[in-house]
């Protein structure tokens, strides 16, 4: 019995390596205007986000100020909350 098993020869194909090199450049990368769009849209995205926090933690402030204007001065509320507003630094409308 031989120790070395059969050994058969096979035809040689193309590599994928080679095949890739068939394809245009264009069509293995993005185009830049993809990079481009992306870009803006996640920066209007992002500072779309920015401005909804801060309006959103403006007005939960201001609810916190107006409850507790409530609870100490019922008879002036409004100028309760514009005068501690403008006491921590704030514009009022």
């Amino acid at each position: 019995m031989s120790s070395m098993p059969h050994v058969q020869a096979v035809p040689e194909e193309s590599s994928p390596s080679e095949s890739a090199g068939h394809i245009p450049s264009q069509q293995q990368r993005w185009p830049l205007w993809y990079w481009v769009l992306g870009s803006i849209l996640v920066l209007l995205i992002g500072s779309w986000f920015v401005a909804l926090s801060a309006y959103l933690q403006r007005k939960f402030i201001e609810d916190d100020i107006r409850a507790a204007c409530q609870r100490v001065m019922p008879e002036t509320i409004e100028r309760c909350v514009d005068t501690v507003i403008i006491q921590r630094g704030g514009v009022r409308r």
